[in-house]
């Protein structure tokens, strides 16, 4: 591999890549500033900060619970149930306006361009119309990355950042007013420019959007537009309204409001209840039926008939009545669906492989750069696929008789579209009468178009035709998917499927003898093959297929591919999301860890180095704890002067119950004090650091020195930093980890809103007389609180006092040292939880575990760190 240098070696078949470097594990890499060969995996970003689901129990709240009765409650629930139906019918007319947009737009082009063809073929100006469709298809593109560069979030599917954010991690922007328009109006731009792009997925991202900004009756982006709407104003609820957009955007694409609903449980939700199960299907069913009636009045001008479920139909399948030995599937075709889960998941394998590969280069040679040349990538991209399309469309095709009933279209074909329709989609070029140009036809023709076209069409495709579709269709839609437009996967990998899936029954038909297959079935086995393999779905996305197809029947064979093909591909790497979240570097959090993971405990991942504050601080103190640190939440501790004489000879266990000898304790304070000079702080392997009386050995005098100093500091008294000074990197490593009783956990946000409301009494007033917010005044800023760094607070008396108790949550859930990792890893995914403090026996806090501390490449660091200390 050419990006592979020095002792590297590298598998260019697979990605795979490894070395020999310096030992170090990847925080300390982090911290340190040094960063990793190219072609080595991405860690996980410290700049991700994860939601606040868990409810803040403080005054405040419990002066609102107070108040609250079971008819408030009711109300509450009421206005919960009228805002998620809401979300679900404002979700179905965006699909309606992205759907009309898109025809409108896709009718002009090929009404224009084969008008053209039509007319060239005769007179040999074939090049006009080339240039023709170029230059719709430029114009389009150019529209739509325009957008992305007003909003580079609306790039590519949505679907990772979404998956990002129901799983409890804040991706900055992913959810804003200017995200939606721009993702609306990009796809319906990108879909309209000819690239290998679907729609479906960005309307998830879209249904997220409207999910999000909907409860909140405010913007950012229109600052003007605010309504006094006192409901909904925490990250709890809007993570809930963010699982029924999503939900509902999958609804409304595929008309599956119960896949749309196991799709935001499988793909994210990290907590869910059976109150949010019922109004995250009552949402989906809404943007269904909304999309459905408009579509179905639109289209067939019957207002009410409810005969267009979704964005994308597949039609129902049935056999040719004609056709007495015809059957959709038997046993004996389980066994050739399990070959074809098996070829699609090495297909998808190597999709995500190669774009994958594209991805990095993007990231080290196109993004660094001016945006402009993000630009240039996508009108490159669409130049080459338009190219190719139309040559291939005039030059690779073969002339196919036409099937008595492809030109009226059979009866499972005319529920979905008019026989004019069907006629429409087959394309005639350079045939002669009754006969039809099948590359034509499924280039020259919208996606969903092609789709149909292989599921339902009688009229046969050549062979040849369908492998050069595949080829061709694989390569530039693995190219297209990551460039700066609004683009979706789905519709892509279903049509190359298809293809795919149509190409298997044409041999088995032609060179077996297997003349009873029904080619549908194949090409939708095909097409859920295929998409198995890139996307590494199983639940969501058997019973999306199955309500899209309308066929019960067919349950157990998409279930039995879509498997094969996830534990195929999963041999090789992780879904395209997947992918594309790792390399934004999102610590997003499995299902569950590892087995061996459990030989760690809470002591082993957690963040010893405490930044914390008392219940009574200066404003000094806590001006300079905001503006000198980044943490979001902060321990509101005591000293606890009772255990410190105790905590000093070692006699009581701060961290945890592991005793090192006392050669290692030497060992490690040599490697702090060499490491403390480069990143003034301390590993969490020092708070372990207990000296083991019974063990004794010899040392280097210089050694035995730097233990006798550490040894004697510790009973150096501590500064009185009560409530006068604030915690300082310039501590020493015993001021830092002093026995500390842990009283509650306190939230940036709340600190800096009390800053700003002057909260606070002077010495010689009492803390009662402290002004008091209420709930309401609180939570007004949210979600976008003031920075610290922007606020002038000059007018406040620095010495001022502030009693953070009242808003401080006094009762989080906390973790022994003693926890094993599987443990805090179920506590904090399924309670979606954002700090989790580790308290020992007696009350003390003796560190703390954030999102960060359970990633996967974390954890796989500490336990290296562990096998290297037995």
């Amino acid at each position: 591999m050419a990006g592979c240098r020095g002792s590297v070696c590298c598998c260019c078949r697979w990605c795979c890549c490894c070395g020999e470097r310096e030992s170090r594990t990847p925080e300390e890499l982090t911290i340190l500033g040094e960063t990793q060969e190219e072609e080595d995996e991405i860690l996980p970003r410290k700049d991700y900060e994860s939601l606040d689901y868990d409810r803040c129990i403080n005054d405040p709240y419990l002066e609102v619970l107070e108040t609250m009765d079971n008819k408030k409650g009711r109300r509450y629930e009421a206005v919960k149930w009228m805002v998620v139906f809401a979300i679900g019918v404002c979700t179905g007319l965006v699909g309606l306006f992205v759907d009309f947009s898109v025809r409108l737009f896709t009718q002009l082009k090929f009404g224009v361009v084969q008008t053209s063809v039509e007319e060239c073929s005769q007179k040999g100006c074939l090049a006009l119309s080339l240039l023709e469709l170029l230059g719709f298809n430029l114009t389009f593109v150019f529209l739509a990355s325009l957008l992305v560069l007003i909003e580079p979030v609306a790039a590519g599917s949505g679907i990772p950042e979404i998956k990002c954010y129901l799983n409890g991690v804040k991706v900055p922007g992913i959810v804003r007013l200017r995200t939606l328009l721009c993702k609306v109006f990009g796809v319906l731009f990108s879909v309209s420019g000819g690239l290998f792009v679907g729609k479906e997925g960005p309307m998830i991202h879209s249904g997220a959007v409207v999910g999000a900004g909907l409860p909140q009756f405010q913007s950012i982006s229109l600052r003007k537009i605010q309504f006094n709407f006192p409901y909904f104003r925490s990250d709890r609820d809007k993570r809930d309204f963010v699982s029924a957009g999503a939900a509902a955007g999958v609804a409304a694409a595929f008309g599956a409001p119960i896949g749309g609903t196991l799709f935001s449980l499988e793909e994210g939700s990290s907590f869910w209840n059976q109150g949010l199960t019922w109004k995250v299907l009552f949402c989906s069913m809404s943007a269904t039926f909304t999309l459905n009636f408009f579509r179905s009045g639109i289209q067939f001008g019957s207002w009410g008939s409810f005969q267009l479920p979704g964005l994308l139909n597949f039609g129902e399948f049935k056999c040719s009545d004609s056709d007495k030995k015809c059957h959709l599937w038997t046993a004996m075709d389980l066994g050739f669906f399990v070959v074809m889960g098996v070829i699609g998941g090495l297909l998808g394998a190597t999709f995500n492989c190669l774009n994958k590969r594209l991805a990095k280069y993007r990231m080290r040679n196109v993004h660094p750069k001016p945006k402009l040349v993000r630009v240039l990538e996508s009108l490159l991209v669409s130049l080459v696929t338009t190219v190719v399309v139309f040559v291939a469309s005039m030059v690779l095709g073969e002339c196919r008789q036409m099937s008595s009933t492809s030109q009226t279209g059979n009866g499972s074909f005319q529920l979905q579209v008019t026989s004019e329709d069907v006629n429409s989609t087959i394309k005639a070029f350079f045939c002669p009468n009754d006969t039809y140009n099948d590359m034509a036809t499924l280039f020259f023709n919208s996606q969903e178009s092609a789709i149909l076209q292989l599921f339902h069409q009688d009229g046969t495709f050549s062979p040849v035709t369908l492998a050069l579709f595949f080829i061709l269709y694989f390569l530039l839609a693995c190219w297209t998917f990551g460039t700066s437009v609004p683009s979706g996967l789905f519709v892509p990998s279903l049509l190359c499927g298809a293809a795919f899936g149509r190409l298997v029954a044409n041999v088995l038909k032609s060179y077996i003898g297997l003349g009873h297959l029904y080619s549908g079935t194949f090409a939708l086995i095909g097409a859920a093959a295929f998409l198995g393999g890139v996307v590494r779905m199983t639940i969501s996305l058997t019973v999306i297929l199955i309500e899209s197809t309308n066929e019960i029947t067919y349950g157990l064979p998409i279930m039995v591919t879509l498997m094969v093909a996830k534990w195929t591909g999963d041999l090789f790497n992780k879904g395209i999301y997947d992918v594309h979240i790792g390399l934004r570097g999102v610590p997003l959090l499995e299902w569950e860890t590892d087995v061996e993971m459990d030989k760690l405990r809470a002591s082993d991942i957690m963040e010893p180095n405490l930044t914390y504050v008392y219940p009574h601080t200066r404003i000094q103190s806590l001006v300079s704890i905001l503006r000198t640190t980044v943490h979001h939440a902060f321990p509101v501790v005591t000293e606890n002067r009772g255990n410190e004489k105790e905590f000093m000879k070692g006699n009581q266990l701060i961290s945890n119950n592991i005793k090192f000898k006392k050669s290692s304790i030497l060992t490690r304070a040599g490697e702090q004090r060499k490491r403390g000079q480069s990143m003034k702080s301390y590993p969490s392997s020092e708070l372990r650091n207990v000296c083991d009386e019974h063990v004794a050995s010899e040392e280097p005098a210089e050694k035995e020195d730097l233990l006798q100093q550490m040894l004697e500091r510790r009973y150096t008294p501590y500064p009185n930093l009560y409530p006068d000074q604030s915690p300082s990197e310039d501590w020493t490593m015993e001021e830092r980890f002093r026995p500390l009783t842990f009283h509650g956990l306190v939230l940036r946000s709340q600190l800096v809103t009390l800053l700003v409301r002057g909260v606070c009494y002077s010495e010689s007033q009492s803390s009662a007389s402290q002004p008091r917010l209420s709930y309401a005044e609180m939570a007004e800023d949210y979600p976008r609180y003031p920075d610290i760094h922007d606020l002038d607070l000059t007018l406040l008396n620095p010495r001022m006092i502030v009693d953070v108790t009242p808003y401080m949550n006094p009762s989080p859930f906390t973790v022994s040292p003693n926890t094993h990792v599987s443990q805090v890893f179920n506590l904090f995914r399924t309670m979606g939880l954002r700090h989790l403090p580790v308290v020992n026996a007696v009350g003390e806090i003796v560190g703390i575990i954030t999102r960060h501390n359970l990633t996967n490449e974390f954890l796989q660091a500490r336990l290296r760190q562990h096998y290297q200390t037995l």
